[in-house]
């Protein structure tokens, strides 16, 4: 079981990037699907997830802009980000809560099991 997220790269300020997570053995059904942010020297920041039921929570940061959704089918979930600013340059990365948790202690890493490798996005201004 794996996870392996794609779809960073470099995007103007004001513009828009989507980034997937692909996840292995049916992972994206069966758990809560976060995306996670780090930039250099600081915390990794929860940015969103999804939970089974199809709820979603958002960082204030990102809400209004940002919106996480999940594809069954293809058993992935992506981040579409909208008026991005240099504020949201950081490697991204999906994260899967494989145990059961309550869906505030969805905000926190340490909630998270199966981590992705990371995707970097830059904005440049």
């Amino acid at each position: 079981v794996q996870l392996q997220a794609s779809g960073g790269g470099l995007v103007q300020t004001g513009g828009s990037l989507k980034i997937s997570c692909a996840a292995s053995g049916r992972t994206s059904r069966s758990a809560a699907m976060g995306w996670f942010r780090q930039t250099p020297g600081k915390e990794r920041e929860f940015v969103a997830v999804i939970t089974l039921n199809g709820n979603t929570v958002y960082a204030d940061s990102v809400k209004g802009r940002f919106t996480i959704s999940r594809d069954p089918r293809r058993d992935t979930v992506t981040l579409q980000m909208n008026s991005l600013n240099p504020e949201d340059t950081a490697v991204y990365y999906c994260a899967a809560a494989l145990n059961s948790v309550g869906s505030r202690d969805l905000l926190y890493q340490s909630s998270y099991t199966l981590w992705g490798q990371g995707t970097l996005v830059t904005v440049s201004s």
